[in-house]
């Protein structure tokens, strides 16, 4: 979950800003709860590699998204496909972004596990 004053929809819209400003495509996928939908983050660099990140709330309470590397999930793009496919099946209030970066950034501002 994210800062109850921020919208999910309004960090989603300047996640895809500060991607598109730095020359990255950065696209919806699937729109989810405006107020307090959580979110999936694909990367993917444009050579068959791809990683996903989601939120988590860290040992301080505060939020950080974690690679999901650690878990099996990437670097290849299917395996990020096959999780994202099933994310999407279970949750319809999840927000999906797709980040096609060819240096595999991920424009969040938030810290990185």
């Amino acid at each position: 979950m994210f800062d109850e004053r921020l919208p999910t929809k309004t960090w989603v819209d300047a996640l895809l800003r500060r991607a598109q400003i730095e020359g990255a495509g950065a696209f919806v996928l699937q729109q989810g709860d405006e107020s307090r939908g959580d979110v999936l983050i694909k990367v993917a660099d444009l050579n068959g590699a791809a990683r996903a990140y989601v939120p988590r709330t860290s040992m301080e309470g505060t939020r950080v998204f974690v690679d999901l590397e650690s878990q099996g999930i990437g670097p290849d793009e299917e395996s990020v496909d096959a999780y994202v496919a099933r994310a999407k099946a279970r949750d319809t209030d999840l927000w999906i972004v797709e980040i096609e970066d060819r240096e595999a950034r991920h424009f969040l501002t938030e810290p990185v596990e």
